[in-house]
């Protein structure tokens, strides 16, 4: 290897090296690294030579790193043999003015004693005494200076034993290495004291570091280790632990806290740069140590230490930062940067983590004065709505405090664990008042029941929710039902507080399926409550009424008839759609869900036996009348009402579809038997009913137009010819008819009631400006008084007047007269009457009651023959148990009703009573 520039100017100066043996290398290895001849005489040995640099005082200098330098020589062979040898010697690629002589022997020449032994005891001070290939100590070699070792030689073989003679050997000083090293461990040293006192070191980093290694590559690491270690901690101790001493403020948190935060920063800074000069001591002694920490570890184990588990500090750390945080809690935004640092409390989390007293000590101080404040904020004067959005906010900012600050997930946990228990456990009683729910409730204010839900939910309380939502609802569901002055719009507010209901639930709730199931059994408990439902003093609940007449007027009016209050949302069209049902804004979907609206309510019935009374009377007015809004919709209707109560239920309601179209196909046989008469001014469509099927209606007598009895008597002669053994009754009352009426503005077409066409035919009999009096008409049509009066009620007091009453009025007397309005105008061409004698007076509802009530009896009595039939002998429990199981589909039954039903059969002989049973009597 050749010098470099800076070796060379030292070589000149005078300076000579040092030689360590490090290995031995064969010639095989040499002849690579060189120019050299191999022979076939004895092998050559190499040697391979470690070495630094020296003055000529023997002082050490510095050299940045070891380098090394080939020795070759031919000098000693290891045989016994004498063999010819070459006369020169070559030294090869060394560096250096020279490091060795070779004397040669002429052939046959032998050794003296003296050179022998000089000779041996040069081997023996080099290689011998050393097993296994261990190198001896250092060996000092000086060559003269007028040999020049750089210079080619030309290898001559020669024959003759060849010796090498190592002149000035010196023994190792071992004593000045020992010094040496002391001061290097010295120098370090200093400049790691220099460092923590904020001054520069005397040497270079680099060289420093080059220290550390030399003292550690002599086996000098562990008390380097322990000197260093004294020296950091002497300073922690007299400098900063003083400084902290001097800076503990307790009135002001955030002036210790910054001080303390100050010198852990600066502590560390140092740490750094004398972990720098010390990077191989970390590298190598300390990161194979079982027993020591590495520098890193060591400067966070002594600032802990030594700092922070310092009884003048340790209490003051964790006062001063939870001190901090409760002035944060307490004034908020108020003047911040008084009581509050965002970034000193990150910081300081972060060097309690670091040091590993996050868990240990802060945490659980952190938590005990969190608990006292959550304690103190539990007492705050406030009403329902305004302590939920404080507890809220508070939970809230306490879980945004500890993401923002680096608190552990863990103290998070138990943080917002702790504010439930003390916030929402402890004072769930007045968080679930059933008042101050109800007012909530009441205000339909949905942000305030979803944040209440979330807390209760976060301390797994929410079901307890479900006692003040119950409450709330039989409360305000009671309170409709009993209002007999809104009685038509029951079912409407009953529907928009389920709808308002829903939506809580759905928008503040998640849909929680308790609160949805509890809902029903409190809309189940009010609308069944017979002290306030009931009327007509029949026991039976007004509601299936209402509910029956609010899904005719649906299926009558369509989409048009539903409350705005009561229609579909987008959150309702997006729910649908993800179930996979047509979106609620199509018509017909939006018509089918506010039908499902109106079972929900049919569903909570248990009478609803009444309802199927009233539904069954309004399906045959639109059946009859053409007046459903669309068909598919009632059989839609239909196949909910089968699903829901059974083909029982239902089988009358079908029947009356099937004659709907049995009539149908009646009438295209009766008009193609007609096909060879003349034809006529009036076309005639019967409806041809099964009597058990429809509802009963009275017989009302009317005299026909002579043209319309005509045609009546046809169709009764065509169905009997063809029905055999069958009798057709007429019912006027239910006919309606459309008539064409001239007047001077022009032709309308007038769709109006039988009764109504009747009448108004009469007057194509007298002259324009005659009259016809009240009594005229009765004579004429043969109609009742009611009847009469509610016909020209609806053609000369109603919002359409085809006639002119005399005088004028809106109630009709006796003594009326009445003419044609020839002035009468319509922008439409098909004009429809008010048919007022079509709507159901109070004495028909009643009627319609009392015969459920009639039936239910009926029905009662059957079920009880039925079991006591099967059973023959029952006691009283067990017969009434299994009667309301029978009749549960039809209706709830009252046990009193049913032991009057026992007494009337008792009566009729069907069952008698002996010792507490009942028999059957066959």
């Amino acid at each position: 290897m050749p010098l470099t520039p800076n070796e060379a100017e030292m070589v000149a100066s005078g300076l000579t090296y040092r030689y360590r043996l490090a290995s031995l290398v064969s010639t095989s290895e040499l002849t690579q690294r060189g120019p050299s001849t191999a022979l076939a005489t004895p092998p050559f040995i190499s040697l391979q030579l470690n070495y630094f640099l020296i003055s000529t005082k023997g002082l050490p200098l510095h050299t940045q790193a070891p380098a090394t330098a080939i020795f070759t020589t031919e000098t000693f062979i290891l045989s016994a043999q004498r063999r010819p040898v070459p006369a020169k010697r070559r030294i090869a690629d060394t560096l250096g003015t020279g490091v060795a002589t070779a004397a040669s022997m002429p052939d046959g020449d032998k050794p003296s004693a003296r050179s022998e032994a000089k000779r041996q005891r040069t081997i023996e001070s080099t290689i011998a005494g050393h097993p296994k290939g261990k190198m001896p100590e250092t060996i000092g070699l000086v060559a003269p200076s007028n040999v020049d070792f750089r210079r080619a030689v030309g290898f001559q073989p020669q024959s003759g034993v060849r010796k090498l003679v190592v002149k000035n050997l010196r023994p190792s000083r071992v004593a000045d290495l020992r010094e040496h090293y002391g001061k290097v461990q010295v120098q370090v040293l200093d400049a790691a004291t220099a460092i923590l006192k904020d001054q520069q070191p005397r040497q270079p980093l680099e060289r420093l570091y080059r220290d550390v290694e030399d003292i550690c590559r002599n086996n000098q690491a562990e008390g380097l280790y322990k000197e260093l270690r004294q020296r950091t901690g002497d300073y922690l101790e007299s400098s900063v632990l003083g400084s902290l001493q001097m800076a503990d403020n307790r009135d002001d948190p955030l002036q210790f806290l910054e001080a303390l935060l100050d010198a852990w920063k600066d502590w560390n800074a140092k740490a750094m740069r004398i972990r720098a000069i010390f990077g191989f001591l970390d590298r190598s002694f300390l990161l194979n140590s079982k027993e020591y920490p590495q520098l890193n570890d060591m400067s966070i184990q002594q600032f802990r230490s030594i700092i922070l588990e310092n009884p003048a500090v340790n209490g003051q750390v964790y006062d001063a930062t939870n001190k901090m945080i409760n002035n944060d809690r307490k004034h908020g935004g108020q003047d911040q940067a008084r009581w509050f640092k965002s970034t000193l409390l990150k910081d300081i989390i972060m060097m309690l983590l670091i040091t590993n007293l996050y868990k240990a000590r802060f945490e659980p101080k952190f938590l005990e004065y969190s608990r006292q404040f959550f304690s103190e904020f539990a007492l705050i004067d406030a009403d329902l709505k305004n302590m939920i959005s404080l507890c809220v906010k508070l939970l809230e900012k306490e879980g945004a405090r500890c993401d923002i600050h680096n608190l552990d997930s863990g103290t998070k946990r138990e943080l917002l664990s702790d504010a439930q228990d003390i916030l929402i456990r402890d004072r769930s009683d007045f968080l679930l008042d059933v008042h101050e729910v109800g007012s909530l409730l009441e205000a339909r204010d949905i942000e305030s029941l979803k944040s209440l839900y979330g807390l209760l939910k976060g301390s797994e309380i929410q079901d307890k929710l479900k006692v003040p939502w119950e409450e709330y609802i039989k409360k305000a569901g009671a309170t409709i039902v009993s209002d007999q002055g809104k009685g038509d719009d029951m079912v409407v507010r009953l529907l928009e507080l389920k709808r308002a209901l829903d939506l809580i639930n759905r928008d503040a709730f998640s849909k929680d399926e308790i609160f949805k199931f509890s809902m029903r059994e409190a809309y189940s408990t009010f609308i069944n409550d017979r002290k306030s439902a009931t009327v007509w003093g029949t026991g039976n609940s007004k509601v299936g009424e209402v509910i029956a007449k609010y899904i005719d007027l649906l299926l009558r009016g369509g989409l048009k008839a539903v409350p705005r209050s009561l229609a579909s949302d987008e959150l309702d069209r997006m729910d649908a759609e993800k179930q996979g049902l047509a979106s609620t804004g199509d018509e017909d979907a939006e018509l089918d869900r506010q039908l499902e609206q109106g079972l929900e309510l049919f569903r909570f019935i248990e009478g609803k036996d009444v309802f199927e009374a009233f539904y069954k009377k309004d399906l045959a007015r639109r059946l009859l009348m053409a007046r459903s809004a669309s068909q598919d919709a009632e059989r839609n209707m239909l196949t909910k009402l089968k699903s829901e109560c059974g083909s029982n239920f239902t089988h009358n309601l079908e029947q009356m579809f099937k004659d709907q179209e049995l009539s149908r196909d009646e009438m295209i046989s009766y008009k193609q038997s007609l096909s060879n008469t003349s034809k006529t001014t009036m076309d005639l469509q019967v409806s041809v009913l099964s009597a058990a099927a429809w509802p009963t209606y009275p017989d009302i007598t009317i005299n026909l137009p002579v043209e319309v009895a005509r045609h009546i008597e046809k169709f009764d002669r065509h169905y009997k010819h063809k029905h055999t053994g069958r009798r057709l009754t007429w019912k006027h009352s239910l006919a309606h008819s459309i008539v064409k009426g001239h007047f001077k503005k022009g032709t309308k077409e007038l769709q109006v009631s039988g009764f109504q066409a009747v009448v108004l035919v009469l007057f194509n009999d007298i002259a324009d400006d005659e009259a016809l009096s009240y009594t005229a008409l009765q004579a004429s049509t043969g109609l009742v008084d009611a009847e009469l009066t509610r016909t020209m009620q609806s053609l000369a007091c109603g919002k359409v007047r085809i006639l002119t009453k005399h005088p004028k009025g809106r109630e009709v007397a006796k003594t009326d007269t009445f003419t044609v309005n020839l002035a009468f105008t319509d922008p439409k061409f098909r004009i429809k009457i008010n048919q007022i004698q079509l709507k159901e007076t109070t004495a028909e509802n009643k009627e319609t009651h009392e015969r459920v009530a009639l039936d239910r009896q009926y029905e009662t009595q059957a079920a009880i023959v039925r079991i006591m039939k099967s059973r023959k002998v029952l006691p009283h429990q067990s017969l009434v148990a299994e009667v309301i199981e029978q009749t549960k589909m039809r209706g709830a039954v009252e046990v009193g009703e049913i032991k009057k039903n026992i007494e009337k059969l008792i009566e009729k002989d069907y069952i008698e009573r002996d010792e507490g049973n009942y028999t059957y009597l066959a």
